[in-house]
């Protein structure tokens, strides 16, 4: 008997396939959608109907933002009150790409993709499938979709259209695009106060953000809105995740290891002579480390790795993405 879930998977290289996920999109449906960074969990952003099926098929809090994905300038011009000129630089030096702006929202519109708050994030994305999908959701009539990470709540996020089928009950339709050039979620700013602030760390650096803003980065404060991705805990595998130093992490081999253990390092500590240790090789080269990052946490949980011990990414602005989703992966098992 076929599986179900190989049938909801399609391909999305076929344009017939596109626009059937379009129409589903268009009538208040679901669907797994490929962005360059991770996939998502796709409904219209202009129905708060639509919007409540993504908050509970992945358990998500209703009053934590999602991200409205458009195709263009235009498409957000339909969610955002305005564009600031700092939002327009930004735009210009990184849309389509990984860069969420959080900008002030239309009263009306969106209310239950923005949580509550009278602010929206906003991305355009640069997958080429995503871009067919989004365009034959304008032609519907819907110019932006609500699309966060396609994984339940708090856990892995998803970089294959397998790694959605597998997350969901059968039925889902899913965009085939590939595995995700960049692997983890968009930098998100927030210039809906005036400034430049940084919300979440991703694969654009604060110096790169700067020099297009034109201004400097400015902390988070109390008053700064919530945005997606940025709760303490969160991005974790069933398996304990533990965040070591280098030389903590080499002491550490040499004394009393868990059955089961796993190993994410740059460093080879003579790992080669530990059978029982499942170890992989964290690139040297921040991009790629970020490209692999949530498909090597799934691929050593399938594996039923008890523990996962990885080596801290270096202090570099470079790594504060892959730094900060460890962080935070790690988080969860000290809130368990």
């Amino acid at each position: 008997m076929a599986d179900v879930r190989d049938e909801s998977v399609l391909d999305g290289q076929r344009p017939e396939a596109v626009r059937r996920v379009a129409r589903a999109l268009a009538a208040g449906g679901l669907a797994g959608v490929p962005t360059e960074t991770v996939y998502g969990l796709a409904a219209r952003a202009d129905q708060d109907e639509a919007v409540a099926k993504i908050f509970a098929a992945k358990g998500r809090p209703a009053d934590h933002p999602l991200i409205v994905h458009v195709l263009d300038e235009a498409g957000a011009r339909v969610f955002a009150q305005d564009l600031p000129p700092i939002a327009h630089r930004l735009i210009a030096a990184f849309w389509p790409g990984p860069l969420t702006l959080i900008v002030r929202r239309v009263p009306g519109i969106a209310a239950a993709a923005a949580g509550g708050q009278d602010t929206v994030g906003l991305r355009c994305p640069s997958h080429p499938v995503f871009r067919a999908l989004m365009a034959d959701c304008r032609e519907l009539g819907v110019e932006g979709l609500a699309a966060p990470s396609a994984n339940r709540f708090g856990r892995v996020s998803p970089t294959t259209a397998r790694h959605v089928a597998d997350e969901f009950e059968p039925g889902l339709p899913v965009l085939d695009g590939g595995p995700c050039e960049v692997g983890i979620e968009s930098t998100i700013v927030d210039v809906s106060r005036g400034g430049l602030v940084l919300l979440r760390p991703g694969v654009l650096t604060p110096q790169q953000l700067e020099a297009a803003a034109g201004t400097a980065l400015q902390a988070p404060d109390a008053r700064a809105p919530r945005a997606s991705g940025t709760l303490a805990a969160h991005y974790a595998p069933r398996a304990v995740v533990r965040l070591m130093t280098t030389d903590h992490l080499r002491t550490a081999l040499t004394g009393d290891r868990p059955a089961g253990l796993a190993v994410y390092s740059r460093s080879s500590f003579g790992l080669e002579g530990l059978d029982a240790v499942a170890r992989r090789t964290m690139p040297a080269q921040a991009r790629a480390a970020a490209r692999q990052l949530f498909a090597v946490l799934r691929e050593l949980d399938a594996a039923g790795a008890s523990e996962i011990w990885i080596e801290a990414p270096p202090e570099e602005a470079a790594w504060d993405g892959v730094r900060d989703r460890l962080s935070r992966a790690a988080a969860a098992f000290t809130s368990r």
